[in-house]
């Protein structure tokens, strides 16, 4: 059992080390990762042999959490590979038209089409949720930095990645995710909501890693992977703002997105799970700072502690931040009992 390397902004598992170390050695049994992203946290903490939740209000990582946290032995084989290849006379050209030549080739295009219809045939939700998180890898890696913020060929450099084709992607992280999938024998849940609709009783623990603003960058996940989120729902109620070069899907709204709201919101958050004790990651880059951070966190808890790791992020939320300095950052993992 092994968890995919990742290719997603703010993933943690570079210095999962980093925050294990801190986290073992607290008494714990159900967990709620309340924004799981990647899903490298929430993974890490099955293998430890909690009963874990995962939540996050995208889809494309709620499939991803789906796929390898909650399935404790669902894999795609051999026979559904096959049948996730073979041409569909349902599938329809939304991608092809859609976005033409803004990420992809017409070849790849159309395999996307086609794999969506033949995903809709497969049996059970969590072979579905498999094949949905290799497809959206598959398109990520098939980009560079692995997002859709810009079109074209920019940041093409020839690595193997983006000369793979798009089914041979999807093959492999097919192999990737189902050699992820194994059982703790324990409930674990995958969610995906707002995180102040996620009924806060029975957690003993709540990790908390918040998309969070800072001076150099928004917290706008969904303006970053908008095509794959839109590729979970083959864009069904997902309003494509036409007129953007990128043809984005419209931002969900988060509490967490602007220097004003930012406090308000981790103070509601920290709140909602007072009951447990709350681990989160944040870094010296974010707004709040650490100070009213660890402030905000004694208005629930009476114990708060704060250590640090540097770390430097291997590229920015924005094409010229790559290589900048101002990606060396602290990370921070607040524990407040």
């Amino acid at each position: 059992m092994s968890f995919p390397d990742t290719k997603y902004m703010g993933s943690k598992q570079a210095i999962l080390h980093f925050i294990f170390q801190h986290i073992t050695k607290l008494k714990f049994h159900r967990v709620l990762d309340a924004f799981s992203g990647s899903g490298c946290v929430a993974y890490t903490f099955k293998r430890l042999g909690a009963e874990v939740h995962a939540n996050d209000f995208l889809r494309f990582a709620f499939h991803t959490a789906h796929a390898t946290i909650e399935n404790n032995s669902s894999r795609l084989t051999e026979e559904d590979l096959a049948n996730l290849l073979k041409p569909n006379r349902q599938a329809r050209d939304f991608i092809q038209r859609t976005f033409g030549p803004l990420y992809f080739t017409p070849e790849d295009n159309a395999f996307l089409d086609n794999l969506w219809a033949n995903i809709q045939e497969l049996d059970g939700p969590l072979k579905r949720s498999l094949a949905l998180a290799a497809g959206c890898r598959a398109a990520m890696k098939k980009r560079p930095r692995g997002i859709f913020t810009f079109t074209g060929r920019k940041g093409w450099d020839g690595r193997r990645d983006l000369r793979l084709s798009m089914e041979e992607q999807f093959l492999i992280a097919a192999q990737k995710l189902n050699a992820a999938v194994w059982s703790n024998k324990l409930a674990n849940k995958a969610l995906c909501r707002d995180v102040f609709e996620v009924d806060p009783v029975g957690y003993d623990l709540v990790y908390i890693d918040t998309p969070y603003i800072s001076p150099y960058s928004d917290c706008d996940y969904t303006r970053r992977y908008h095509f794959v989120e839109g590729l979970c729902t083959y864009w069904h109620d997902a309003e494509i703002m036409s007129r953007t070069k990128t043809k984005k899907i419209r931002s969900y709204p988060t509490a967490f997105s602007t220097k004003a709201g930012a406090p308000d919101a981790f103070r509601r958050l920290f709140n909602q799970f007072r009951q447990s004790i709350l681990v989160v990651s944040y870094s010296s880059n974010g707004i709040p700072s650490k100070e009213q951070m660890v402030q905000l966190l004694r208005e629930v808890k009476p114990s708060v502690m704060v250590y640090e790791n540097a770390h430097r992020y291997s590229f920015g939320n924005h094409n010229h931040k790559v290589g900048d300095n101002n990606n060396s950052v602290l990370e921070y993992l607040f524990i407040a009992r």
